[in-house]
């Protein structure tokens, strides 16, 4: 029998929190051998889950993955969407135990005790759950743990380098990726102002204007396109382009403005917020001169919704993802999040309504309140539309019960005008940050300007660049949630705090290519490219970060930089593996010897693939073809494995007309493991075939 873990002899280190409990300890096969303790603090809402591998597995460390969005949940990496991502297995194999914390609230809602604090939420918490953890671990293996690790992306990017900051004595390396925010004098201890909120709201704007125009967009950017998004665009329509990219919207990555995946979010969690810290703006935007809702009502007038309708069905998650109904492609998108929602939610979340007689509108982002029933005044937001099915989220407890209570015959309150000025805000609320500087002029702004506002306290504090351990930052290159642009933040902030040599001691910063918010299984394919023919699972490179922090943190070999440049806001990298370095091949396709071939069905076509291996990204150990952008790779060309470049020609006969992309996708090992699943370093790369 197992010996209960003991808690009474824990000391707090942090007076906020009461004495630990714990409420679970018990041995879990699923979903990695473990030992499961759950528990929480007395007297607050901070709660914890401990995944204690076999000793055998133990290797003496903490690792503590940061979740993303707000947080809120203390099992999401103990679950399958979170083992997907790593998870225990991944915590094993890394010689760790698994430590979660909610962040010190229940879902999206604060904590009544305490209150808009950012720094609970941002890092104390997840602190002194992994100190506590500390305590446990020295019952469950006979000694503490000799080093702990912090990581994470998206929120979990904007949290993790706090703990570092913020609890030297619990932490000495930490890995965000995909993260951002701004930057204060440390102890920073202000609600953060961050700059997704002006560039969501751009995003969404190109999205509402050219939601006709996306696939032409689409296809110049892709390889072998024209190179030219703005062909056919107004201009007005070219302006708000043209300011997105500048802003830093990655290039190549355009699909996404179209198809978005949880951006969304941050406007139906903050939208209640953004209006009570500025409601002159979204007054002045529809009635004031500077402002488009006023001097030019035509770009937004045809949009408006503002009408009373009746439900006609509520539509839980489980029901998304079994009635036939929603089998469509429109759906795809709407059922994905929907997973994500429901590995913490539940299936049976009321996630949706089907509303009768809605008229002609925009409604992404359109504002849903409760008019009557047993929810009446909860006010939501349209998070995804397809058909006449509304998903929709809100803040704190509105996020925790969405349609709840709501019935068939219950009113709801329809009104897109605060979104609408919304999409505009990115105008009027500059940060001194340089992806804003297109709208200023000699320092001095183009439009009016409001105050920016702060972000939800849930999103934690300020960076400060201040730690003592070590940190790898991992971005990638076309990220439609994180922009590129978002990625040199921190390393600022480092060489601000500590100079040059201090960055050179303690900070690196890796870029992935073709890599965006979500591996490509959770996005929408095109109608004609699937998403895995042109974006990376870049978790493989996270547990290769991961296990270069450790060596880096124990050994003190260095993790492997990668060389770029940043203009316009668009950050390049170069073109040969050994000047671009970091652990991610460089790939090049080409058909018949060019980006773009044009053939006539039945022709041969020549398609050859070049792959470089980076010096610490080992050797390549395998070549996939997808010859007809289905994303099924079919063809798997032999490679030995101990080679750092391939150059591979292979020979395809389209016999029907269409636009093709083949792609080859390459990966590296650093230990030339062909065999392994695990820390295979991937990269992609296409050429369009035209078949007449």
């Amino acid at each position: 029998m197992t010996a209960s873990i003991e808690c009474a002899s824990y000391r707090v280190t942090d007076s906020y929190f009461g004495e630990p409990y714990v409420d679970v300890d018990e041995w879990r096969e699923q979903p990695h051998p473990h030992r499961h303790v759950h528990g929480g603090f007395s007297g607050c809402d901070t709660r914890f889950t401990f995944y204690f591998p076999a000793a055998a597995e133990w290797q003496g460390r903490l690792i503590q993955p940061m979740e993303g969005a707000h947080a809120g949940h203390e099992d999401f990496f103990g679950g399958a969407l979170g083992d997907a991502m790593g998870g225990v297995g991944l915590t094993a194999r890394l010689g760790g135990y698994m430590v979660e914390s909610n962040m010190g609230h229940i879902g999206d809602d604060i904590d009544p005790k305490g209150g808009e604090d950012a720094t609970l939420y941002g890092w104390r918490a997840a602190a002194e759950a992994a100190r506590f953890s500390k305590h446990v671990a020295a019952q469950v293996y006979g000694s503490p743990p000799h080093h702990a690790y912090v990581w994470g992306g998206s929120g979990g990017g904007r949290r993790s380098p706090l703990l570092l900051e913020n609890a030297p004595d619990v932490f000495d390396g930490a890995l965000p990726f995909m993260g951002g925010g701004d930057v204060a004098d440390f102890p920073a201890t202000e609600r953060i102002r961050g700059a997704q909120v002006m560039s969501f709201a751009c995003m969404f704007n190109v999205q509402r204007l050219l939601r006709d125009k996306m696939e032409p967009l689409v296809d110049a950017t892709r390889p072998g396109g024209s190179g030219d998004p703005f062909a056919g665009l107004t201009s007005h329509e070219r302006e708000e382009l043209a300011s997105l990219y500048r802003q830093g919207f990655p290039r190549g990555d355009e699909y996404m403005i179209g198809a978005p995946m949880g951006q969304i979010w941050l406007w139906s969690s903050i939208a209640d917020q953004l209006f009570e810290q500025d409601p002159a703006y979204f007054e002045n935007f529809w009635t004031q001169p500077g402002y488009v809702g006023h001097d030019h009502p035509e770009a937004v007038r045809d949009d408006v919704l503002d009408v009373v309708t009746t439900v006609e069905r509520v539509v839980t998650i489980g029901e998304l993802a079994q009635d036939p109904e929603f089998a469509g492609p429109e759906y795809q998108l709407i059922r994905g999040t929907a997973q994500i929602i429901g590995a913490s939610g539940g299936a049976d979340l009321p996630y949706a309504v089907v509303l009768r007689d809605l008229p002609a509108g925009y409604r992404l982002g359109t504002g849903l309140r409760v008019a009557s029933g047993e929810a009446e005044g909860r006010q939501l937001y349209c998070t995804g539309t397809a058909g006449e099915l509304l998903v929709a989220d809100g803040r704190g407890e509105a996020n925790l019960q969405r349609f709840r209570g709501v019935r068939a015959g219950d009113e709801i309150h329809v009104d897109n005008r605060r979104f609408l000025a919304f999409c505009y805000f990115h105008r009027h609320h500059l940060m001194a940050d340089p992806q804003f500087d297109s709208l200023r002029v000699n320092g001095i702004p183009v439009y009016p300007q409001h105050p920016v506002p702060l972000m939800s306290p849930l999103m934690g504090v300020s960076y400060t660049g201040h730690y003592s351990g070590k940190l790898l930052w991992i971005h990638h290159t076309h990220d439609s949630s994180l922009w590129p642009s978002q990625g040199l933040i921190y390393a600022s902030a480092v060489r601000a705090t500590q100079g040059e040599e201090g960055a050179a001691e303690r900070f690196r910063l890796q870029w992935t290519e073709n890599a965006e918010h979500i591996p490509p299984v959770y996005l929408p394919d095109s109608p004609s490219r699937a998403s895995s023919t042109w974006l990376v699972d870049y978790f493989p490179i996270i547990e290769q970060g991961l296990a270069d922090l450790i060596r880096w943190v124990e050994d003190g070999e260095a993790p492997p930089a990668t060389t770029y440049s940043y203009r316009d806001g668009q950050v390049g990298l170069p073109a040969t593996a050994s000047g671009r370095g970091g652990v991610q091949p460089v790939v090049v396709v080409e058909a018949n010897g060019e980006a773009r071939t044009e053939v006539k069905a039945g022709d041969p076509v020549e398609l050859t693939v070049r792959a470089e291996a980076p010096p610490a990204g080992g050797t390549i150990v395998s070549v996939e073809w997808d010859f007809d952008g289905h994303g099924t790779f079919p063809f798997r060309p032999a490679v030995s494995g101990a080679e750092k470049s391939v150059s591979l020609t292979t020979t395809h006969v389209y016999d029907a007309p269409g636009t093709y992309f083949a792609t080859a996708r390459v990966c590296g090992h650093r230990d030339g493991d062909g065999q392994t699943p695990f820390r295979r370093l991937p990269n992609v790369a296409s050429a369009r075939v035209v078949v007449s």
